[in-house]
């Protein structure tokens, strides 16, 4: 067998498509397909059952999967062990993060970063946690900032900071003369939320399940971004839940004000995940270092 068979068996077992793994790995089809054949055969075990609109995994073909990646994963320290006199701070860090967190983070965490490792360029990428989860695995990233809880086979997660909810909404609203609000006092207004997909969305939902009716339309609108779900806002189409990072945006500071939440303030703990194993841990170590000189507003800082 060869790393790039087990390469191919593992983005086969990820996307359960020959069309859409060989997409992935740059191959045709047929090429994909022969060398899946071959490992099976050289195995003398089926890894996946095959029908005609669906590719499954086998139970045994589960265990040979993991057991590939950990392969790939050690090949992958042989070649930075070749490297031997390169320094684990001078190579670029593919990092991820999650779509409410990347634009208010990187900003105040790249400036640290470029004093602790000033020649390791980030490689940034936003996505939903599901995507970030499975590129981590790939090793399309090194690792990923996620929002708790989190948990995947093989990776490592640390804790780095818990970051408490605000509420959004513009000056002339009623509840701006209040110091704090309630989240019972949500219920009678129009709340703006993420779509589905986002975590932060369904933080929102748990931590003031009376602000959204599921199919209540009038109720409850829908935005892409946090920056979208500000614009909304301060046009004067109802008020949001914001993570207190992203109210340093200091644009429309005339028009919308926060308040805090009274009583138990909602919040969500924001992680560092990398898989366990990664070969550059000191460039894992620099990323916290960084994000503990980093200058965000309002977050409750976590031990390293």
């Amino acid at each position: 067998m060869t790393l790039t068979e087990l390469r191919y068996a593992i983005m086969l077992a990820q996307e359960k498509h020959f069309g859409k793994a060989a997409k992935a790995c740059h191959v045709s089809q047929p090429t994909l397909s022969v060398a899946i054949n071959k490992l099976e055969s050289e195995l003398g075990v089926a890894l996946f059952e095959r029908d005609r609109n669906d590719v499954r995994v086998t139970e045994i073909g589960k265990q040979i999967i993991a057991q590939a990646q950990r392969v790939l994963d050690e090949a992958s320290q042989i070649r930075d062990l070749a490297q031997g006199g390169k320094s684990q701070l001078n190579t670029p860090l593919k990092v991820g993060a999650i779509y409410t967190l990347g634009p208010y983070l990187f900003p105040s965490l790249i400036p640290q970063l470029k004093k602790i490792a000033p020649d390791m360029p980030l490689l940034i990428q936003e996505d939903f946690t599901a995507n970030l989860r499975v590129k981590l695995q790939r090793g399309e990233l090194d690792a990923i900032f996620v929002s708790l809880p989190f948990s995947e086979p093989g990776v490592v997660t640390q804790g780095l900071y818990d970051e408490p909810f605000v509420v959004l909404m513009r000056k002339d609203h009623p509840l701006s003369k209040k110091d704090s609000i309630k989240t019972s006092e949500l219920k009678a207004e129009e709340i703006l939320l993420l779509g589905e997909g986002h975590c932060f969305r369904n933080q929102v939902i748990e931590a003031c399940p009376n602000c959204y009716i599921e199919g209540a339309i009038q109720k409850t609108v829908e935005g892409t971004s946090l920056e979208t779900l500000r614009h909304m806002v301060a046009s004067g189409m109802g008020m949001t839940v914001l993570p207190s990072t992203a109210t340093q945006i200091q644009y429309y500071k005339s028009i919308l004000c926060t308040r805090p939440f009274a009583g138990k303030i909602p919040q969500r703990r924001i992680a560092l995940a990398w898989r366990v194993s990664f070969t550059r841990p000191k460039a894992i170590g620099a990323l916290i270092h960084a994000l503990h000189a980093s200058t965000m507003q309002g977050i409750c800082l976590l031990p390293e």
